[in-house]
């Protein structure tokens, strides 16, 4: 295998059920990741940026360090902080034989 791309494609092939647990991983890592980059934009520290969100400091470290997932109230708290928006939009489904 070459490239993450084709291993991803090859777990999806022989294990389905793994390989939607990949992309709920990196669908997580996108939006995390935009969150991080943002607060380093705006030169915010995770305490400041918890104090602006009213929530504790340890959820935002929590979040950034892959130890919890924020709930969707929580991550829009911190997207509307940061001046982040989340689109919404259909994925293409394979196609069933």
């Amino acid at each position: 295998m070459a490239t993450w791309t084709d291993y991803k494609n090859y777990v999806r092939e022989t294990n389905p059920e793994i390989g939607k647990d990949i992309d709920e991983i990196e669908a997580l890592s996108k939006i995390v990741g935009a969150m991080i980059e943002q607060r380093h934009n705006l030169d915010l520290s995770q305490r400041e940026l918890a104090e602006l969100c009213g929530i504790p400091h340890s959820s935002v470290a929590r979040i950034e360090s892959g130890k919890s997932s924020p709930n969707i109230t929580t991550l829009l708290k911190i997207y509307n902080q940061l001046g982040l928006s989340i689109d919404v939009h259909p994925v293409q489904q394979p196609a069933h034989s």
